[in-house]
């Protein structure tokens, strides 16, 4: 779109929105070289309102579908190409392969780069930036991204690194003892938690927006980081820097990264630092998608359980508790989530699954146990197919493993009486709920 109205086509809202699988076909006669080896239809992910309605001058179309005539468009003597769908996500399974024809065959570059080099190019210029006797201090959260980011910036500073783990009181169940002994024992990273559950439930309590949610949590989070900062300082003599598990995903929900877009919501560890904070960031996964930090991990040589856990929000399950955030309602969900865990690993899906929590709803539904009433929450489970993170759809969970799992979290979890499977794909709808 942006590429045709500079080039003086004609952009406009279409009749019909466009989110999701899209069949694409190719114009009668086009041999783009964008599209060499596709077949004369493809399926793609689309998400847009506006539509191209005229072809700026010079490019001609390449391919279209039942809703957009032009959703490829092509300028051979420029070489200049233009997408509305999204090759670079998940679930356009061609789409690597128009991605490889253009950075390989049109542009010529070399397939010579290996997760290793990124690596290896980080810790030298970590080395540089923090200088012999620098000390950085990091958030860790349980999940892949701040592992591996743990673990590199560890391989690069030693115990120079301090990494920090704040119990927010909206944790997993038992996820702090587990993190320490994954992160401290197994992977050698200098890790200290810090027990903060009542500070952040005080500052919660009544809050039932979820940004209010995600920036109250944010700023305590800082607040946290600043006060082990000092400790640092006074124990070592200085600490400027702060290690982040930043995405690329995350950036561009969060802010305009490298062009424009929209603000979907704020990430709790993107946007920059406010002015009090003295310490300077360090982003080493800023610019991957989820896969490639898998991968950097792998390379890393961290156990593949870790590598392949499911990401967990910085905020944790504050924003899966919708309303208001309690200790009582955290217990709830802490139990259910445990639960719904167990019986993916059991059944054989976890693996297969990008992603999967469970959300307490501000909702509460007639039941009946026994010969009793009850008046209790409703749950629901997500669980989704992805591995970019940028577009996602629901797991296709079978009936029996669904069955399981309500019966399990009904039976054993006081304060739940009905479960919901979540069957909506990103987009139009976020993974996360909040």
């Amino acid at each position: 779109q942006e590429l045709a109205h500079v080039f003086g086509g004609k952009v406009a809202p279409g009749l019909k929105r466009e989110y999701g699988k899209a069949s694409v076909s190719r114009v009668k006669g086009c041999n783009s070289p964008l599209f060499a080896g596709l077949p004369d239809e493809f399926i793609m992910w689309m998400s847009h309102g506006d539509k191209l309605h005229k072809v700026p001058e010079g490019f001609t179309a390449a391919a279209g579908t039942s809703n957009a005539d032009f959703v490829a468009i092509e300028n051979l003597s420029s070489q200049m190409w233009g997408l509305q769908f999204h090759p670079e996500v998940t679930h356009s399974p061609m789409g690597k392969d128009i991605l490889k024809n253009f950075v390989v065959n049109i542009a010529k570059a070399k397939q010579d780069w290996v997760m290793t080099d990124y690596a290896n190019e980080f810790i030298e210029e970590v080395r540089a930036k923090v200088g012999p006797t620098g000390h950085v201090i990091g958030a860790v959260s349980g999940g892949v991204d701040s592992t591996v980011a743990a673990v590199l910036m560890t391989k690069a500073i030693g115990d120079r690194f301090h990494a920090v783990m704040v119990d927010n009181g909206c944790l997993r169940k038992d996820e702090a003892v587990n993190v320490l002994k994954r992160m401290r024992d197994d992977c050698k990273v200098n890790l200290r938690c810090v027990d903060a559950a009542d500070r952040f439930l005080d500052l919660l309590k009544g809050v039932t927006d979820p940004e209010k949610k995600r920036k109250i949590i944010g700023g305590t989070f800082i607040d946290i980081f600043q006060e082990e900062a000092m400790n640092i300082v006074k124990e070592s003599g200085e600490c400027n820097y702060l290690l982040q598990g930043t995405l690329y995903p995350d950036v561009i929900e969060s802010i305009s990264y490298k062009g424009p877009s929209a603000t979907i919501k704020t990430h709790h560890n993107v946007g920059g630092l406010p002015a009090s904070m003295k310490l300077k960031l360090i982003e080493p996964l800023r610019e991957l998608f989820k896969d490639e930090v898998r991968e950097l991990g792998i390379a890393l040589g961290i156990d593949e359980a870790s590598v392949w856990r499911h990401p967990f929000p910085g905020p944790g399950l504050a924003i899966r508790i919708l309303g208001e955030v309690t200790a009582e309602r955290c217990a709830i969900l802490q139990q259910a989530d445990a639960i719904m865990i167990e019986e993916l690993h059991k059944s054989g899906h976890y693996r297969a699954i990008g992603q999967a929590f469970v959300v307490l709803l501000p909702v509460k539904s007639v039941g009946v146990m026994g010969d009793g009433r009850t008046y209790e929450n409703v749950a629901c489970v997500r669980c989704v197919e992805t591995t970019d993170y940028m577009t996602a759809d629901f797991y296709h969970l079978p009936f029996e493993v669904m069955g399981n799992m309500s019966s399990r979290i009904i039976n054993e979890v006081r304060g739940i009486n009905r479960l919901c499977y979540d069957i909506s794909s990103k987009p139009p709808a976020t993974i996360e709920w909040e």
